[in-house]
């Protein structure tokens, strides 16, 4: 539910609205942009039965969370977070992306397509 959701749902909640209720409106606005959607890996602050089940009866979609392993105490790296981390790390590192300068969420969203489009032509190259 990172950047990909938040700039195809174009949603924007207040800061007092709790993680599952925002969820829940970025998820609604998501369904019929992505038919092919299965399942969604989220972060602890999405557990519990209620998001859960709602995901699933309104979207048809398998909410999975992924949840931190130790006490919290030093790095831990998490499984199938970490590729989000990677995929923002590699946005970043084109200059256009590295800060939010457009006006317009549809701008932002092109850039972001040229810079995985790129991203993936090179990785073709390669080969």
């Amino acid at each position: 539910m990172d950047t990909s959701g938040l700039l195809l749902a174009k949603r924007v909640t207040p800061a007092n609205t709790s993680d599952n209720r925002g969820a829940r409106e970025l998820l609604a606005g998501l369904a019929p942009l992505m038919p092919r959607l299965k399942l969604i890996w989220a972060d602890s602050a999405y557990a519990g039965e209620k998001l859960r089940s709602w995901c699933a009866e309104h979207t048809g979609w398998r909410l999975e969370v992924v949840p931190r392993k130790s006490d919290g105490s030093g790095f831990e790296v998490i499984p199938r977070r970490w590729v989000v981390e990677r995929s923002i790390a590699w946005i970043c590192r084109n200059r256009r992306l590295a800060k939010d300068y457009e006006r317009k969420v549809q701008t932002s969203e092109c850039w972001l397509k040229v810079a995985m489009i790129r991203l993936m032509l090179k990785r073709l190259a390669r080969d």
